[in-house]
């Protein structure tokens, strides 16, 4: 018994650990910017030639 709650407790997490990834890939606010969905966006970045 306590060996199946163990197995549906870490399952449950899986569970919400890819609805957590899923969310975060999906979820508008932090697409845009270097792709990793740290939320750096290209238009904040101002890059300067070199002289």
């Amino acid at each position: 018994m306590t060996q199946q709650i163990i197995v549906i407790l870490i399952f449950v997490v899986a569970l919400g650990y890819l609805g957590w990834r899923t969310w975060k890939s999906l979820d508008r606010r932090n697409s845009s910017g270097c792709g990793k969905g740290c939320g750096c966006e290209v238009d904040k970045v101002t890059i300067s030639p070199r002289r």
